[in-house]
């Protein structure tokens, strides 16, 4: 008879003055932060769920696939599903056959059946749950949006501003984006130009690296030390790559020193290198200056990986460039004068050319590659011969 009266008092459930009030609060809250209304009342249903899970009498941990929750603005009902048995064994999942039938006459023995429930008994404790998932679905969605929102962004340029510089580890915070789009990134140590120095409250431009999930809200990593970086300061300052007619092919980059990019005319007629450098020099200077004087080097890319790698060791003259057989590397020769430019302080030189065209590079001065290339020389005959060791 008990459940019996809880059936009949099953109509009454929405009467439960908490729909209209939850609508009205998602709608205006959708309006605001621009989370949707759906998403919040799936929110509020799994917590109902749960709570309900918890709340029960008999202490059993109900499976979620068995309690139904129905959120209008009319009201709040819930239903727990149970199988119908022969014997009941377990009273939390189990409705003996003939309790069942009361609430449904054309169930049979194995069928599953929706038990209201007393929501009455149920309601202050749907309201609590029902705030506190609103607040936490709040903050919830607000990170899920920032954490769309920069994921787009990743592989991007954007500015930001010098929140904090750890004392101890040297790792930047950095406030980026504009408006209700606002994030707070994290610029490692190891991601910034080597000798740059800055303080709070400066504008930098950064790479965005990746962007994490993370308990507190997402983690936006960026980069001062990147290629691309230098990739999209060029497509900013150069029209041409914007519009297509000249295209980046490849860049090897030191932080803080040096930098080669290889380039291409997507359109006949186009100078790559020279849309690139800019009028006087003015473009390939402001990519300069973003970057602390960091030197760059522009040159023409080329199917022909001698072209390629001649042109990589751009400001050295070369002689010749052969590919050794059967490895992906070649042997360079360049004029005597021209070593120390080839290969570079430290390498250096060498060592980008490398890194941009892919081939291992061995650089020969001329002088001893004519050496190697000359004939050996018999040796002279001499007119006493040398006595024989004895055994």
């Amino acid at each position: 008879m008990a459940r019996n009266s809880r059936a009949k008092k099953q109509p009454e459930a929405p009467q439960v003055d908490i729909g209209a009030e939850i609508f009205a609060s998602l709608r205006e809250l959708e309006k605001l932060k621009g989370i949707p209304v759906d998403y919040m009342v799936e929110r509020l249903k799994q917590a109902l769920t749960n709570a309900y899970r918890k709340d029960r009498e008999d202490r059993r941990d109900v499976p979620a696939d068995n309690v139904v929750v129905d959120l209008s603005e009319k009201g709040l009902s819930m239903h727990i599903v149970k199988t119908a048995v022969e014997e009941l064994e377990d009273t939390a999942l189990e409705i003996q056959i003939d309790a069942a039938r009361r609430i449904n006459p054309n169930v049979q023995v194995g069928e599953p059946v929706s038990i209201p429930v007393d929501i009455q008994k149920f309601g202050r404790i749907a309201a609590q749950t029902a705030k506190q998932v609103v607040i936490q679905g709040i903050r919830e969605a607000e990170r899920g949006m920032v954490y769309e929102s920069y994921s787009s962004k990743a592989q991007e340029l954007l500015t930001g501003t010098v929140l904090r510089i750890d004392p101890v580890t040297g790792d930047m915070f950095v406030r980026i984006g504009q408006g209700g789009d606002v994030s707070d990134a994290v610029l490692r140590a190891s991601e910034q130009i080597p000798g740059e120095k800055h303080s709070e409250g400066d504008l930098i431009r950064v790479y965005v690296l990746e962007v994490h999930k993370m308990g507190r809200g997402p983690v936006v990593q960026v980069s001062r030390t990147h290629p691309n970086l230098v990739r999209r300061l060029f497509e900013l300052e150069t029209p041409e790559i914007a519009e297509g007619q000249v295209e980046i092919r490849n860049i090897a980059r030191e932080a803080g020193s040096r930098s080669k990019m290889a380039v291409r005319a997507t359109m006949e007629g186009v100078d790559p290198v020279g849309a690139c450098v800019g009028p006087r020099g003015g473009r390939v200077g402001a990519v300069v200056e973003e970057l602390g004087g960091e030197k760059i080097d522009i040159v023409v890319w080329s199917e022909d990986p001698c072209e390629y790698v001649r042109a990589a060791l751009s400001p050295a003259d070369v002689i010749s460039v052969s590919l050794v057989p059967g490895q992906k590397a070649c042997r360079v020769i360049v004029p005597d004068d021209q070593l120390s430019l080839a290969i570079g302080k430290e390498g250096q030189n060498a060592r980008l050319a490398a890194r941009l065209t892919g081939y291992k590079v061995d650089i020969k001065p001329a002088s001893q590659a004519e050496e190697a290339a000359a004939p050996e020389q018999p040796a002279a005959e001499t007119e006493e011969e040398l006595p024989v060791d004895a055994e």
